[in-house]
């Protein structure tokens, strides 16, 4: 690992930046165990300093269940549960790239209404292509640094249901 690479795992593993990641991971590990057990079912989750909301209409035991097997899971070297292909770091991935491709098959393409359209065609091709490449790019952008497959010791301190903007949500409190 080069000097550039070792400085940014260990800012990525350092206080709040750590903690977060960690809680993202155990976010998305408690998705995938929740998955497994209500196929279907739509669920969202966000983490933050504290911990993680899972939002999605489910009873309150079947969430601590989910949340104590995913950690249990992650503890016990399951890495690839905290990448999550729906995580909004894909999508931010995706869109940064399609729009990056689009503008740059655009630029210079003059002023004129005409010209601009002429290379829309290019702008769609550059963009589908940017599409294709931000899938695995994203994963492994979450696989690197938004999320932790390693909870060190992150623990589990509350599970409570809460309504969010009318949606039911869980609040998973952490610490450590």
């Amino acid at each position: 690992m080069n000097e550039i690479a070792q400085r940014t795992q260990s800012l990525l593993d350092q206080g709040p930046i750590s903690r977060v990641r960690r809680n993202h991971g155990l976010e998305h590990a408690t998705l995938h165990v929740l998955a497994e057990r209500f196929p279907g079912k739509p669920l969202a989750g966000h983490s933050d300093l504290g911990g993680f909301w899972i939002i999605g209409e489910l009873e309150t035991p079947d969430v601590i269940s989910a949340v104590d097997e995913a950690l249990r899971r992650l503890q016990a070297g399951e890495r690839r549960l905290a990448v999550h292909p729906n995580c909004g770091t894909n999508f931010a991935t995706a869109g940064a790239l399609a729009g990056l491709a689009a503008g740059a098959a655009m630029f210079g393409a003059g002023r004129k209404l005409r010209d601009n359209i002429e290379r829309l065609p290019v702008a769609i091709l550059l963009a589908t292509l940017a599409l294709i490449l931000a899938q695995p790019a994203g994963m492994l952008l979450q696989e690197q640094f938004t999320t932790s497959g390693e909870p060190g010791g992150l623990q589990v301190v509350e599970v409570k249901q809460r309504e969010t903007v009318r949606l039911p949500a869980h609040r998973v409190v952490t610490q450590g």
